[in-house]
C-alpha cells in the first residue's frame, strides 16, 4: 500500500490490490477515512471512517479534494482505467 501523499498530518494511501470505485485511505493519528475519489469528475466523498473526530474527517476530505487530480492520476497508474 504505497503512500501517495503526506500533507498537513494526513497520510494518503492507495492499496495496490484494491477494488473499484477509485478511492483512497487517509490516516491521521488513530483515524482512518476512506474517501471515494469520484474520478474523473465529481466531488470526493466520505465512504466510511474509523476512530475519527468530525474535524479529522473534514480535514481528510479537504486534503483529498485539493489533491483530487493527482490522486485520480495515481489510481489510474496503479489500477488502470476507472
Amino acid at each position: 500500500m504505497p503512500t501517495i501523499l503526506r500533507v498537513d498530518g494526513y497520510e494518503i494511501m492507495i492499496y495496490v490490490h484494491d477494488h473499484l470505485p477509485p478511492h483512497v485511505h487517509v490516516f491521521t493519528g488513530t483515524c482512518e477515512a476512506i474517501i471515494d475519489l469520484q474520478c474523473p469528475e465529481g466531488e470526493p466523498d466520505i465512504r466510511e471512517s474509523f476512530y475519527c473526530k468530525p474535524k479529522e474527517v473534514k480535514g481528510a476530505l479537504s486534503v483529498v479534494t485539493k489533491h483530487q487530480e493527482l490522486l485520480c492520476a495515481m489510481w489510474k497508474e496503479i489500477h488502470g482505467n476507472f
